[in-house]
């Protein structure tokens, strides 16, 4: 399919995607990390109960207070939006790959499908495990601290705009992928020390001034911290900041993706 016709293709279905493919894509992915429960929704589960009993209960006593409030109160925004990143960017990096590998990717690349309904109906699946994962977090979390809700509206708009671009970055890892390795070196190499520095566990107020300078770099400090904002009311960043930022690299990221997606690249050779 030539340029000219990616993009005739594209922007007559841009608004106005294929609904029906858009649910059966959708509902394939929600029964794949479903039917795999155990491998998909119990290890987070897991890991991050690990996290409550050392950081929160251990290592919490010792600390004591942070921005005011109870340590274990304070890490665990920090702790759902973790669980809320690696899972959505995991599903969507290694079904798209899953799908490459399957060569069924380019059945739906010449079908009538637009380009823009796969992305979506990918990004959703990958939405769909974050807020499933994020749920049983939160749950789980109540039996270690009492968890206030300070901004409904923070909360939910930063866990759905976080859940996207994640899902978008993994479907961009998923795109440039060639082997299944490929899928984890993102998640092991770039997002798992962002997040550890994204301000989880601490407040950035604690660094020295350059530290703090260089930590503002890091998108993962806006996600937190809004999310902790919209939980406890307190926050190290601006909030509209967190909100330009997460905004930005969404848009960003879908039109990388959009466009990936109408090059073929990683699929056609």
């Amino acid at each position: 399919m030539s340029e000219l016709a990616n993009f005739e293709k594209t922007a007559k279905d841009f608004g106005n995607p294929n609904w029906v493919a858009y649910q059966t894509i959708v509902r394939t992915e929600i029964r794949r990390f479903t039917r795999i429960w155990v491998q998909t929704l119990i290890p987070p589960a897991i890991t991050m109960t690990l996290y409550f009993v050392i950081f929160g209960s251990l290592i919490g006593r010792r600390i004591g207070e942070m921005g005011g409030f109870d340590y274990m109160a304070y890490i665990v925004p920090g702790l759902i939006m973790m669980s809320v990143i690696t899972n959505s960017y995991a599903n969507v990096s290694s079904s798209f790959f899953g799908a490459k590998f399957g060569r069924f990717v380019e059945e739906m690349l010449v079908s009538p499908i637009s380009n823009q309904t796969i992305l979506l109906g990918y990004v959703t699946g990958g939405v769909a495990r974050a807020l499933s994962v994020a749920v049983i977090v939160t749950i789980l979390s109540m039996f270690f601290t009492h968890l206030a809700l300070y901004n409904l509206f923070a909360v939910v708009s930063i866990t759905l705009l976080t859940a996207v671009l994640f899902s978008l970055l993994g479907f961009i890892n998923g795109v440039y992928a060639k082997r299944f390795d490929d899928v984890s070196i993102v998640p092991t190499f770039v997002l798992t020390p962002l997040t550890y520095l994204g301000g989880v566990f601490f407040s950035i107020e604690l660094l020295p001034d350059f530290w703090a300078g260089v930590a503002q770099l890091n998108p993962i400090l806006y996600v937190v911290n809004a999310f902790r904002f919209g939980i406890l009311g307190v926050s190290d960043v601006s909030l509209t900041g967190a909100y330009v930022t997460l905004v930005t690299m969404t848009v960003v990221a879908y039109l990388v993706a959009l466009r990936l997606l109408a090059k073929g690249a990683g699929v056609r050779s």
